[in-house]
């Protein structure tokens, strides 16, 4: 005879509950009956599915920030974390497993390798050469190993801008710090290669933009900037014909300027139509925009950036991954050049997402502006009965002499000084 607690734990067992879960809490096996998007948006055959394949996993990780899940109450309750995966989180550092000295050589030579391949994919594109792609994932791929040693290296690396070779360069950029977002949002590594080449060719349709529109120094007429706007369909023409990429390469290619308020273009698409991938590509290729000198106008500075994106969320960049970028970026980005209350000056070695004013910094001038003894302070660290440095500003690139390309360059030479054989290596 069932007693009154039996028929309660099984009515638990199979009862049905519907849970809001962030794609990357996904499973296999659960049964996905909403998304954040529509069903026909997605390269899948059917509307409601049990996740039974990896391929189906990623597909949704791709395009959607959230969907709803069906599983019994039973299930819920032996995994109470699935009901806190929308509070608000709290985010890690970008992981430092070798330091910054020790990743620059691979991190450069990672960088140099992959715009080396953009550059040259661009030109031969321009040129109606048959576009070749195959070595897209792999340059990526030893980007993705770099960050994940030490993404600081590569943020380095990326304040480094040749304004002539712009349309590369911010690929390139793009591309990095795409990769470095989807790490600090805890992707899988097969994502963050896949982010990386969405980021890396985003822009590849602006090679069949006419030059003197693209280079433009003033304002675009309406005509003109319907022109430039064709970017966005011209790449999506150009990779949705490779078959080898995943879909939303292409789908990112083309829906990057969309905006949540329906306001964007080339299809005037609302929130619930532009992927995951797009809206992360959208607010780093933003940010890059922002920060770098163009044909008719300076570079703002990182703090006008984020500002900008900040005030722009919600209408145009979705407000959860602007504020977490805004959170990896930090007020003071990796590699810029700061001056302490005390007059001494430092770099930026890396950000503490929880501790926005008190990131790792390298002192390289006391406080007359002269060379001092390196000596690298993290001040989210410093005890609490101490008083930490305090940075009093931002100050540009080049003040007192300092170069950030010669200060890698150095980094680069020390660490391969130490690690040459010596007489005694075998």
């Amino acid at each position: 005879m069932r007693t009154p607690k039996n028929l309660e734990q099984q009515s638990r067992l199979t009862r049905l509950v519907q849970i809001k879960l962030p794609t990357d809490a996904l499973r296999l096996g659960m049964h996905v009956v909403e998304l954040d998007r529509p069903w026909t948006e997605l390269p899948v055959l059917f509307q409601g599915m049990v996740i039974e394949t990896e391929k189906q996993l990623a597909i949704l990780r791709h395009y959607c920030l959230w969907v709803i899940v069906e599983l019994s109450q039973s299930y819920v309750d032996k995994n109470p974390s699935l009901s806190h995966q929308f509070e608000t989180p709290r985010y890690s550092q970008l992981p430092e497993r070798v330091t910054i000295e020790r990743e620059l050589p691979r991190a450069r030579r990672a960088y140099h390798q992959a715009k080396d391949y953009i550059s040259h994919l661009l030109s031969e594109v321009e040129k109606g050469s048959a576009l070749n792609l195959d070595e897209a994932r792999p340059v990526v791929q030893q980007c993705v190993t770099s960050i994940l040693a030490n993404a600081n290296a590569m943020f380095w690396l990326n304040r480094i801008k040749n304004e002539d070779v712009y349309t590369a360069e911010h690929c390139l950029r793009v591309g990095i710090m795409a990769i470095a977002f989807g790490r600090f949002l805890n992707m899988a590594k097969e994502n963050l290669e896949i982010l990386g080449v969405c980021g890396l060719l985003h822009d590849i349709g602006k090679v069949k933009v006419p030059a003197e529109i693209l280079n433009k120094p003033g304002a675009l007429e309406p005509e003109e900037f319907r022109q430039m706007q064709k970017h966005t369909e011209f790449g999506h023409a150009m990779l949705s014909a490779h078959h080898k990429l995943e879909p939303i390469v292409s789908d990112t290619a083309l829906t990057h300027h969309e905006r949540l308020d329906g306001k964007g273009y080339p299809n005037g698409h609302h929130a619930r139509s532009i992927s995951r991938f797009a809206r992360i590509i959208a607010i780093v290729d933003a940010y890059d925009a922002i920060t770098s000198d163009r044909c008719y106008r300076r570079g703002r500075s990182p703090a006008d950036a984020l500002r900008i994106l900040y005030q722009e969320r919600n209408a145009h960049f979705d407000p959860e991954l602007t504020e977490a970028f805004i959170r990896m970026i930090g007020i003071y980005p990796p590699g810029s050049l700061v001056e302490l209350d005390s007059g001494e000056v430092a770099i930026i070695i890396a950000t503490n997402p929880n501790h926005k004013l008190r990131p790792k910094i390298e002192l390289l001038l006391d406080s007359r502006k002269r060379p001092c003894a390196s000596r690298v302070i993290d001040l989210a660290a410093v005890a609490d009965n101490e008083a930490p440095p305090t940075i009093k500003q931002a100050i540009a690139d080049g003040a007192y002499g300092f170069s950030l390309e010669a200060r890698i360059e150095n980094h680069i030479k020390a660490a391969q000084y130490h690690s040459a054989p010596t007489e005694d290596t075998p």
